[in-house]
């Protein structure tokens, strides 16, 4: 019978199935891991590192994620023409998105340019101005990835990883149902997932107010309007998550090809559409 650990954190909740209990230290570990990150890449905590950026701009020791985030950002901004951009913090936080969780929504404001703005090697972070990092695009795909790693160094057999539509399975198949939309009652299809990462995004999950989600264009800092909802199958979380967002856009299809990621997508008016291998077993 697998073993099932569940608990909360980063604001959504996580569940981590083994064949084996995963051993006190073991948990302590995942804990530290999840926290280091928070500390580091949430814009949602006063004391972290982005939202001290976010101040006065400036230079900083980069995080040990940092280098490995930001360069598949640049791969992100280039495939979707500027649309997925790690400055689009304060645009979230002026649609009602922002650390109060006050979904008081103040209007549209284009994210800045940050290839002006942002620099980074393997030692420092640097911010030309102050502007609000929002790692959103790809942060939690990132974290599975390094509890995942944790994981493989001490457990024996099997695993899987959920942080809430951010999936890593050691092993496996798994069979995971791809939630419609509009109705969180039915699956328009399963992926089986082996030895791989599958990510999710929808315009359903958080969402507030009349077509208000946390899906915005930063070149305007819109909401998406014609993608509903993204699933890619990837190697690692991380680019998983990256290709599920690219999705929303167009460039999306051919980023996620040149990952080999397989993907699925329905638009607003629920069409579904697929990359040509994807491997879903699609109920359509």
């Amino acid at each position: 019978m697998p073993e099932l650990w569940g608990f909360d954190a980063i604001g959504t909740r996580w569940e981590i199935e083994t064949a084996e209990p995963v051993t006190d230290p073991t948990r302590t570990l995942i804990r530290s891991v999840i926290a280091s990150f928070d500390e580091e890449w949430s814009r949602f905590r006063p004391d972290s590192l982005v939202s001290r950026l976010a101040v006065d701009g400036g230079e900083a020791a980069a995080p040990a994620d940092a280098a490995a985030m930001l360069d598949v950002y640049r791969e992100l901004d280039a495939a979707t023409a500027g649309a997925v951009n790690p400055l689009v913090g304060e645009s979230l936080a002026r649609r009602g998105y922002d650390a109060a969780y006050s979904f008081v929504d103040r209007g549209a404001t284009p994210a800045p340019s940050w290839q002006q703005a942002l620099e980074w090697d393997a030692q420092t972070l640097r911010l030309a101005q102050p502007a609000l990092l929002d790692v959103g695009a790809l942060g939690k795909g990132r974290l599975v990835d390094l509890v995942a790693a944790v994981l493989a160094d001490a457990v024996s057999g099997g695993f899987v990883v959920d942080a809430s539509g951010d999936m890593a399975v050691h092993g496996g198949p798994v069979r995971v149902g791809l939630e419609h939309p509009f109705d969180p009652s039915r699956a328009i299809g399963v992926f089986e997932v082996e030895d791989a990462a599958l990510c999710a995004s929808a315009v359903n999950r958080r969402a507030w107010g009349e077509g208000l989600h946390h899906v915005l264009d930063a070149r305007t800092g819109v909401p998406v309007r014609t993608i509903a909802a993204t699933w890619a199958l990837a190697s690692d979380a991380m680019h998983a998550d990256a290709a599920a967002t690219a999705l929303f856009f167009d460039g999306g299809p051919e980023l996620a090809a040149g990952w080999g990621a397989s993907w699925v997508r329905m638009t607003t008016d629920g069409t579904v559409e697929w990359s040509a291998d994807q491997k879903a077993e699609l109920f359509l």
